[in-house]
């Protein structure tokens, strides 16, 4: 694995060991060990705390070449969101995706989540991927993934309504939609956290 390597390299540069550097640094004085054995990548935020104890930024880190500028910006792919949970600590990491580094520039966030369900067929099926610009409104018609009441994001398209409501709309007529009023928005709460920019889906 690429990151393993320059975590190894970047250690080198320090003069410390992985196992001593994801102890001091609090990310795990097991995890470069468990990445080797296991293959598996670790949350963002582990990521975050490897770079930043390193001095290097996340980008280096995960860069296909050590020392050379990215041409992409690696975000996870999550398979659930839970309630409360920010998106960079998430540790329900499915797997990685590479935006163009532009995308992410101005402090602009983005992360993947997996389809589930046919609520959106034909639009997107079980299984896709879909690639999300972390947001808190959104224009009307856009598709997002929505909070409603704490519970795992679910993937609708929002249509605004002139009253303020939120109607959440499956592309699927075998769902209903469902219409949540200015109140209930606040009350329950119903919450956009991403605005699907691209859809990715792999050919089985």
């Amino acid at each position: 694995m690429q990151i393993v390597e320059n975590i190894q390299y970047y250690c080198d540069k320090k003069g410390v060991t992985p196992t001593v550097a994801g102890k001091e640094s609090g990310a795990g004085k097991e995890l470069v060990t468990n990445m080797k054995r296991k293959g598996t990548m670790p949350s963002v935020e582990k990521i975050r705390l490897f770079a930043n104890y390193l001095g290097v930024t996340t980008s280096e880190l995960l860069g296909e070449a050590v020392g050379s500028a990215p041409s992409g910006v690696r975000i996870p792919v999550l398979g659930t969101i839970p309630a409360g949970t920010p998106l960079d600590a998430i540790e329900d990491i499915l797997d990685w995706e590479e935006i163009p580094a532009a995308w992410a520039t101005g402090g602009r966030q983005y992360f993947g989540l997996r389809v589930r369900g046919d609520s959106m067929y034909p639009r997107y099926l079980d299984g896709d991927t879909v690639i999300l610009k972390k947001e808190t409104t959104c224009e009307s018609g856009d598709d997002c993934a929505v909070l409603v009441n704490g519970s795992e994001a679910t993937l609708k398209q929002v249509m605004i309504k002139g009253d303020g409501s939120l109607e959440l709309r499956p592309t699927n007529p075998a769902y209903p939609p469902r219409t949540y009023s200015p109140a209930e928005i606040e009350s329950i709460p119903v919450q956009i956290i991403g605005v699907v920019v691209e859809l990715r889906r792999k050919i089985k």
